[in-house]
């Protein structure tokens, strides 16, 4: 299978991001992609009064023109993450689309960003955001694949319930910022491939020095081995990856990491 990685720059003008985000699905397309993966938030800014100004509901106009682009270029569409509002909440929502344009999935980011670090980032996404409370794992003709939104992919626990329940491939929109960036990303997909034994793949939105919210980029590919497949700049570019699913059962049969746990013995002893 193919999976596009879309590393765009996000403006203030929604319409205009939305307008960028199809023209690149249709260019990954052309490239053959099968699976089309746009980052967090590619819709607006990443701050919280515009997460509130953009805010729409489940088949808004951003849902709509991501969905019709899926059906346009047949593919299988991650459409990074928006704002989703539903009955006075706000949600950082990953809605997933068919080659049909049908939705099969949808991912509420379930961790909530909130960090501050002495000398470094402050953030609450809690100011705006409610946390979502459903694990997402779908179905493809090609394989199971599991969805994190950007914090979420920080708790182990996320990862491995989703390889049990067979995902071969973790897909994470995401927008990790020149803090948590540097130290953490590359480690942290690496390491998830690793402990899963599964391909791994973070979009982030390209940097922009002048916004509100600095991304750190380098939207990664990592395999079940933990080798880095594709890792992009920080400025605005595209990757068409070829992914070999094969690769999962081989290693999962060369290091039985998966079917060597000793679940008889894995719990919190209390004293």
């Amino acid at each position: 299978m193919k999976i596009a990685l879309i590393q765009m720059n996000v403006e203030e003008d929604k319409e205009k991001n939305v307008a960028s985000a199809a023209r690149k699905i249709g260019e990954a397309s052309k490239q053959g992609a099968d699976i089309v993966v746009l980052p967090e938030m590619f819709c607006c800014p990443y701050e919280n009064e515009s997460f509130k100004a953009n805010a729409e509901p489940e088949g808004g106009p951003v849902w709509q023109a991501m969905s019709a682009s899926a059906k346009e270029n047949g593919v299988y569409l991650l459409a990074g993450s928006i704002p989703e509002s539903e009955e006075g909440r706000i949600y950082n929502t990953c809605f997933i689309f068919d080659r049909s344009g049908a939705q099969i999935a949808k991912h509420r980011k379930m961790h909530l960003f909130d960090i501050d670090v002495e000398g470094g980032q402050r953030f609450f996404e809690s100011d705006t955001f409610t946390p979502g409370d459903r694990i997402t794992v779908f179905d493809t003709e090609f394989c199971k694949i599991g969805v994190c939104v950007c914090f979420d992919m920080r708790f182990p626990e996320l990862s491995r319930i989703m390889a049990l329940e067979g995902a071969s491939i973790i897909l994470v929109p995401a927008a990790f910022n020149m803090t948590t960036g540097p130290a953490h990303w590359e480690t942290m997909f690496r390491q998830r491939a690793v402990d899963n034994q599964l391909f791994t793949v973070g979009v982030a939105p390209a940097r922009n020095e002048e916004g509100p919210y600095v991304s750190y980029g380098n939207s990664i590919a990592v395999s079940p081995w933990g080798d880095i497949l594709y890792r992009a700049g920080h400025r605005e570019e595209a990757a068409v990856l070829d992914i070999d699913l094969n690769l999962v059962k081989k290693i999962r049969s060369q290091l039985p990491l998966l079917s060597a746990r000793r679940t008889d013995l894995y719990e919190v002893r209390r004293k």
